[in-house]
């Protein structure tokens, strides 16, 4: 996988002996591009879950969300950006609360949270897979079927596969929230998850580091649609996301875009055939 040559330090920059640390801070200004211009840098909100994002022990922010975002806001003469480390389900009110300015890290857009935030036009798609042992020995090809046979399924907390596993029927005793991505994996190989729900480009990531021959993916899982992410803002600051748009169609449409996700996998015509107002399912 290629990777931005330009990398940027999480917000908690006094990382000591490499820890990775979330960047909490107190509320901050208004997100307006004039504001971001004169601070030179925006606060974005991010997992970190490769490719959508990826943090390394040294603190370095890459990835096909921030390097899109970095790349759009650039242009926008807002030089840099600020990662904080979020769990999904804190990226919203944490935007609301600005305590960043913007979320960038692969949010899926959907109705229930573009009524809670802006949502820039789509940048990454992707659609929802298993990781599990080699074979699937429960015969699981949906969260239907992880439902009817009592299975164990992992899920980042607050993200979209969660809320897949509770709609489908799955015991909330059963659906087990991981700390992070990469911990899934373990837990499966470990027998504590019978299987671990994620998009397919972040469980191909994370079996090419876990290089067990003893696991494999499942895609896409029955009775899924391809979701699509954009960059979140607040309601408030729709200028904001109206300029970051603008810059983001121009870059789609001069191949910018493309150079950009389609070295992590991500399909660039994927997000450009589809619309803010047809995830939302309305104007936003």
């Amino acid at each position: 996988m290629l990777k931005s040559k330009y990398i940027t330090k999480l917000a908690a920059t006094a990382l000591g002996a490499g820890m990775l640390m979330t960047s909490l801070t107190a509320p901050v200004a208004a997100a307006d591009l004039a504001g971001l211009k004169e601070q030179g840098f925006a606060r974005i909100a991010i997992a970190n879950e490769p490719p959508w994002t990826e943090v390394t022990t040294g603190g370095e922010v890459s990835g096909a969300g921030p390097d899109v975002a970095r790349a759009v806001l650039a242009k926008l003469g807002v030089p840099d950006i600020v990662a904080s480390i979020s769990e999904y389900g804190a990226m919203i009110p944490g935007v609301q609360a600005r305590r960043f300015d913007m979320v960038a890290a692969g949010l899926f857009i959907k109705p229930e949270r573009c009524a809670a935030v802006a949502f820039s036009e789509p940048d990454l798609c992707d659609a929802e897979s298993f990781m599990m042992k080699k074979g699937n020995p429960l015969g699981l090809k949906s969260f239907a079927d992880i439902a009817a046979k009592g299975a164990k399924v992992g899920v980042v907390g607050g993200g979209t596969e969660e809320k897949l596993a509770i709609e489908a029927g799955v015991d909330r005793a059963n659906v087990i929230v991981v700390p992070d991505p990469q911990s899934g994996s373990k837990m499966l190989q470990d027998g504590r998850i019978d299987v671990y729900a994620l998009p397919v480009l972040s469980i191909s990531d994370l079996l090419t580091k876990a290089n067990d021959p003893n696991l494999e993916m499942f895609a896409p899982v029955e009775g899924t649609p391809i979701f699509c992410a954009g960059v979140a803002f607040r309601k408030q600051d729709t200028d904001l996301r109206d300029a970051y748009d603008a810059v983001l169609a121009e870059m789609k449409a001069n191949g910018e875009f493309a150079a950009i996700v389609e070295p992590y996998g991500y399909s660039a015509d994927a997000a450009m055939q589809t619309s803010r107002e047809k995830l939302c399912g309305g104007p936003n």
